[in-house]
C-alpha cells in the first residue's frame, strides 16, 4: 500500500510542479506588461516636458487626475511617474537591453539606474539579477557591495591553468564581501566557520546563487588518518564539488598543499562519474598576488585564492582603482 502511496504522491508532485510553472509564467507576464506600460507612461511624459513644457505642476496634477479616476491603483505617485520618465530617458537609446528590462521587477530597474554610472554597468546588473533571481533587497546589496567594481578588478587575475569552465562560472573574484557576519575586531577560524553558517543565505548570495552547502567539516578518509574540510559546496553550474578552507590571516604557499589533497581526496572517493573534477578556493583575510602567482606558476590545481573583506570597501575607492586599471590597459594597446 506505501508503493501506492508513494507513487500518487510524486504524480500528486508533477501536478503541482505544472501549477508553480504557470504561476511563475504568469508572474512574469504581468510584470513584463508593468514595465511596458511605465516605459509608455515615461516616453509620453518626456515627450510632453519637451514638446509642450510640461513642468512638475503638470506632472503632479496627472498624478491626481489618476489616482481620482482609479482610487485603488498604485504606483502612479507624481514620485514614481517621474522615475517613469528616468527610466525611459536612461534606455530609450538602448533597445537591445528591452528584454532585460522587462524581466527584471521594477524595484530592481529603480535599483539600478540609481546607482549605476555606465550602461556597461547597467547592463551587467540587469543580467546578473536575471540569472541569479535577484529579489530587490539581493540586487540592493550586490550594488552597495560593488560586486560590478570587483568583477572587473579580479579580471585576468586567475590562474593561467585554471580550466575555462571555472573562468566563465562567475565566481573568480579578489574579493568577497563577508560584511553581513559582524565578526569582533578579534576572531578564530571557528568563529568564522561558525558566522558563516548562521548566515549561509547570505554567503551563497554573495558567491551565487548555484551554490549548494554540503556540510562543514566535512569528513575524508584516506588510509588510517580522518582529514575535514571547513566547507564543502555543490556547485551546479560546474557541476562538480567545491571545498572552502578558511584562513584569518594572509595566503601561504603551504595552504595550496593541502587543498591539492583534500581535492584529490574528493576526486577519488566522493565524486560521482558523471561530475567534473573538484574546484577548491582558499579564502584568506589577505593575500600577496605575487605570492600566490609563484605559488600556483606550475600548479595545475584547480584552485582560486581570494581574499575576504569584512567591511564594505568604498565605491570611490574602487572606482579611481578600475580607473588606473583601464588607464594602465589602454597605455598596453599603445605601446603595441
Amino acid at each position: 500500500m506505501s508503493g501506492v502511496v508513494k507513487a500518487e504522491n510524486k504524480d500528486f508532485e508533477h501536478v503541482l510542479g505544472l501549477i508553480k510553472q504557470a504561476q511563475y509564467k504568469a508572474a512574469s507576464a504581468v510584470n513584463s506588461v508593468v514595465i511596458d506600460l511605465y516605459w509608455q507612461i515615461g516616453k509620453y511624459v518626456s515627450e510632453k516636458i519637451a514638446a509642450d513644457g510640461w513642468g512638475n505642476s503638470t506632472v503632479d496634477s496627472l498624478s491626481e487626475y489618476i489616482l481620482s479616476q482609479e482610487p485603488g491603483a498604485r504606483g502612479y505617485s507624481s514620485q514614481n511617474i517621474r522615475r517613469m520618465k528616468y527610466f525611459y530617458e536612461t534606455y530609450k537609446d538602448q533597445p537591445e537591453v528591452a528584454d532585460l528590462l522587462r524581466t527584471n521587477t521594477w524595484s530592481n530597474n529603480l535599483h539600478i539606474i540609481n546607482k549605476t554610472k555606465t550602461p556597461e554597468e547597467r547592463r551587467f546588473y540587469l543580467e546578473l539579477a536575471v540569472k541569479e533571481q535577484y529579489s530587490a533587497r539581493e540586487l540592493e546589496r550586490q550594488l552597495d557591495s560593488c560586486y560590478y567594481e570587483r568583477l572587473k578588478l579580479s579580471d585576468g587575475n586567475a590562474p593561467s591553468g585554471l580550466p575555462a569552465r571555472i573562468k566563465d562560472a562567475g565566481i573568480i573574484r579578489d574579493n568577497y564581501m563577508l560584511e553581513f557576519l559582524n565578526l569582533p575586531e578579534s576572531y578564530l577560524e571557528r568563529d568564522l566557520q561558525k558566522a558563516i553558517l548562521d548566515n549561509l543565505k547570505q554567503f551563497i548570495l554573495e558567491f551565487g546563487c548555484d551554490f549548494i552547502f554540503m556540510g562543514e567539516e566535512y569528513h575524508v578518509q584516506v588510509g588510517n588518518h580522518d582529514f575535514y574540510i571547513d566547507l564543502l559546496f555543490y556547485h551546479r553550474g560546474l557541476q562538480c564539488l567545491v571545498a572552502f578552507e578558511l584562513k584569518i590571516d594572509e595566503f601561504k604557499p603551504e595552504y595550496l598543499g593541502k587543498m591539492n589533497f583534500y581535492l584529490e581526496a574528493l576526486d577519488r572517493d566522493v565524486k560521482k562519474p558523471n561530475e567534473n573534477p573538484s574546484v577548491g578556493i582558499i579564502l584568506c583575510k589577505d593575500k600577496d598576488n605575487k605570492v600566490v602567482e609563484y605559488a600556483m606558476n606550475k600548479d595545475l590545481s584547480a584552485t582560486l585564492v581570494a581574499k575576504y573583506e569584512t567591511e564594505l570597501i568604498d565605491k570611490n575607492v574602487l572606482q579611481a582603482k578600475l580607473d588606473e586599471l583601464y588607464a594602465l590597459a589602454e597605455e598596453d594597446v599603445e605601446d603595441e
